[in-house]
């Protein structure tokens, strides 16, 4: 009697946890847009000693330079997009879930909000020529962003967010350096938090 019990006590856990909170997310999305972070910061840094720049002294740069920059960037958004939509998709599927609840809109709001904050900041830095401060300025907002989602789903995104925080404010006193961290947050950090996550809730 008590085992019976226990078990419907757990399967009730079980289906409220489901219900407020987003469990679709993939390790393997945070693997597959690490691996698109390390790559387009490398091709980056690349593109910065081809034209040898240096954001730390650098104010001024050529069109080709920013229109290489731009089309690196943009392609490596909407790949990130794509693994993380790819895999979650996935996920729900093995697992049974819808992907769009009301917790799924919840969570995207608690994104939202720090990230478009952020652009708009970053977007006054690169009017005033403030180059050196973007990288890291990315790296804080995204992490505020996740640590401010994690309530909606697992709760080790959380530490993900801190340690995004923690680098984006090392690269702000590292003016020139900021494409370095922001490979090490985006790339290296989103492949070994992937695969933590995938291995934990797989």
């Amino acid at each position: 009697m008590n085992q019976k019990i226990s078990d419907d006590l757990a399967h009730i856990r079980s289906m409220m946890e489901r219900s407020s909170r987003f469990l679709s997310l993939s390790g393997l999305s945070g693997v597959g847009a690490g691996i698109v972070g390390l790559v387009t910061g490398i091709l980056a840094i690349a593109i910065l000693k081809k034209y040898q720049i240096d954001f730390s002294t650098d104010y001024v740069f050529n069109e080709k330079f920013v229109f290489e920059l731009f089309v690196l960037g943009a392609s490596a958004l909407l790949l990130a997009i794509f693994c993380g939509c790819y895999f979650t998709v996935r996920k729900s599927k093995k697992l049974g879930l819808q992907i769009w609840t009301a917790t799924t809109k919840k969570i995207l709001v608690q994104l939202a909000i720090p990230l478009v904050v952020g652009g708009v900041f970053v977007l006054a830095l690169l009017q005033y020529n403030l180059y050196g401060l973007v990288a890291g300025t990315t790296l804080i907002f995204y992490g505020l962003a996740l640590v401010n989602a994690e309530k909606y789903t697992y709760s080790d995104i959380k530490y993900l967010g801190l340690l995004e925080i923690i680098l984006g404010c090392l690269s702000l006193f590292f003016i020139g350096k900021g494409l370095i961290f922001w490979t090490i947050g985006f790339g290296v950090l989103h492949i070994v938090y992937g695969v933590i996550l995938h291995r934990k809730y797989k």
